[in-house]
């Protein structure tokens, strides 16, 4: 029994995401499942990125440490900042082939994946001081100054 191959965004369940039969014929449930693995794949893909940044920037504060001149990375910290990239890429790629099932309900979670992710890992939101602050949540807006050049 085959199953047919969507050139057009549908609705529904009995969608074949990345491989075949999966989640097809198994029900809501299984296609629950597949919908939550794409989230997190996504959300995982934003996480890796901020890692990736993290190393990059880490190697590059070593480098200044150094008195400023360039310094070469060792073999050791470019080959993890290369394999973090690896891994980036190919679960973005990941995503990328379960959004082209033309399945909606796999976009909505592809795309809320990557919010998910920047929220968690770029936003840097965190508790706000306890003191004079209101008690709310501050957000640096994914690391940018504000507009008006304060330091808050």
């Amino acid at each position: 029994m085959a199953m047919m191959m969507h050139m057009t965004f549908f609705w529904g369940d009995r969608a074949v995401v990345l491989f075949r039969g999966w989640p097809g014929e198994r029900g809501a449930g299984m296609y629950a499942l597949c919908l939550l693995f794409v989230l997190a794949l996504a959300a995982l893909t934003e996480g890796l990125s901020v890692l990736s940044r993290r190393l990059a920037r880490r190697g590059a504060a070593a480098a200044a440490s150094d008195g400023g001149r360039p310094a070469a990375a060792s073999a050791s910290s470019a080959a993890l900042l290369t394999a973090v990239h690896a891994a980036r890429m190919g679960m973005a790629y990941l995503v990328m082939l379960a959004v082209m099932s033309f399945n909606v309900g796999v976009l909505l979670a592809a795309v809320a994946g990557h919010a998910l992710g920047f929220l968690l890992a770029r936003s840097r939101v965190r508790p706000a001081a306890r003191d004079g602050g209101g008690g709310g949540v501050a957000c640096e807006h994914g690391g940018l100054p504000p507009a008006d050049g304060s330091k808050t």
